[in-house]
């Protein structure tokens, strides 16, 4: 039976454990308020997100692998990147099977995603325009005729919008397999009618690099990473990391790492019990051994200081504003 949710979010962490296609781990790399909407609808066969979020993040994603996987973006005008491919308004990315890498946004940005077994894409290839469809071999850029498109939008945005003021309706099983035919056979002509944009030579090592770059990072999350140590690790030369960094994460490799543990640092404080723990051991696991410098880039980043996020309740997480600051990096950043 056709189901769906829409929820709205002010804590990133939990807008991004939400997403359940892609498991997905995410930066905030921007300033302001963070809120998010993510409408979740599964059909039949079919599995559509959409989702609308205020700032700017980059995020690391583990497609589940049965499941084929597109995305595009909703929303004119805006630009993202996912795995090194940039994104924009026109294109389709389909991911190759089992794909995991980074995604980035650069501002505000609302993106939908149309996802379903292998094998059931492959079916519909098959009845639609006569030969299977699967997953290319590499993550790709399709830019399918306008018109095409235009019909895949509009009836992903009709699904979003039942979703949103008519879900008893979208729950009846007849709109539910109507609403799945026509998504299937737009997506199917879009896959088939559209050219890759572009298959570039380095793309493949540098996807290779950001994969080994995740690997080391969840292998050695709490404590700081020196770049030596962090390239030799990575089987990587520093001006590799950089290039592969800039444009997969749209920065360089020490700020994000920076970044990074700052977040790891407040989730942590945001879940910890202020009677058991407290900001210095939680900055101290973090690789932040300058804790007057640490509590004042805190504030600067979340607004509110680190024993303010201990203190509050781990159910009640409070709306995420981040402010930013102009960071300077100590060698381990």
């Amino acid at each position: 039976m056709p189901s769906s949710t829409v929820h709205t979010f002010t804590d990133p962490d939990a807008y991004h454990a939400a997403i359940r296609d892609a498991r997905a781990e995410g930066t905030i790399t921007g300033s302001g308020n963070f809120g998010a909407e993510l409408t979740r609808i599964r059909l039949d066969r079919l599995s559509l997100y959409r989702a609308a979020e205020t700032l700017p993040r980059v995020a690391y994603s583990v497609i589940e692998p049965k499941l084929f996987v597109t995305v595009f973006a909703t929303g004119p005008g805006q630009n993202g990147w996912v795995n090194g491919l940039e994104l924009s308004p026109g294109d389709i990315i389909v991911f190759r099977a089992r794909s995991e890498g980074y995604n980035r946004t650069s501002a505000e940005s609302r993106w939908g995603t149309i996802s379903a077994t292998h094998e059931d894409v492959a079916v519909a290839g098959r009845t639609i325009i006569g030969r299977e469809l699967i997953a290319p071999e590499i993550t790709q850029v399709i830019r399918p005729p306008p018109h095409l498109l235009s019909r895949l939008l509009n009836l992903h945005e009709a699904a979003g919008h039942l979703a949103k003021t008519a879900p008893d309706i979208l729950a009846k099983a007849e709109v539910g397999r109507a609403m799945e035919r026509a998504l299937l056979e737009a997506m199917v002509w879009c896959l088939a009618s559209g050219d890759p944009v572009r298959d570039r030579s380095a793309y493949r090592h540098r996807t290779k690099v950001m994969r080994r770059l995740e690997e080391v990072l969840r292998a050695d999350f709490e404590g700081p990473l020196y770049m030596d140590d962090l390239c030799k690790a990575i089987g990587a030369s520093y001006r590799t990391l950089l290039a592969c960094c800039r444009e997969h994460l749209g920065m360089g490799p020490k700020r994000y790492l920076l970044l990074r543990r700052m977040h790891l640092a407040r989730r942590a404080l945001s879940r910890g019990d202020p009677e058991k723990t407290s900001v210095t051991e939680i900055a101290t696991q973090y690789g932040f051994w300058e804790l007057g410098r640490f509590s004042v880039v805190y504030r600067s980043m979340f607004g509110e200081s680190p024993s303010t996020t201990l203190r509050r309740r781990p159910d009640d997480p409070g709306p995420v504003k981040i402010v930013g600051a102009n960071l300077q990096f100590a060698k381990s950043a």
